[in-house]
């Protein structure tokens, strides 16, 4: 897995926690489901290049 992947998959974990804790804070559950995506959305990515890397070596 490259940095730049490692980084942009990190990226996607804490915007989709901040989104839902806001989302928590004022009430929005729109806005708590995007964020829960978004964090499931990078650990999609991370567990799709950990498999790249296992094939890799």
């Amino acid at each position: 897995m490259s940095t730049g992947d490692k980084i942009q998959n990190a990226g996607d974990k804490v915007k989709g926690t901040a989104k839902e804790a806001a989302g928590k804070a004022v009430g929005n559950e729109r806005l708590q489901a995007e964020g829960k995506a978004d964090k499931a959305k990078g650990d999609v990515k991370q567990a799709g290049e950990k498999v790249k890397d296992a094939f890799k070596d």
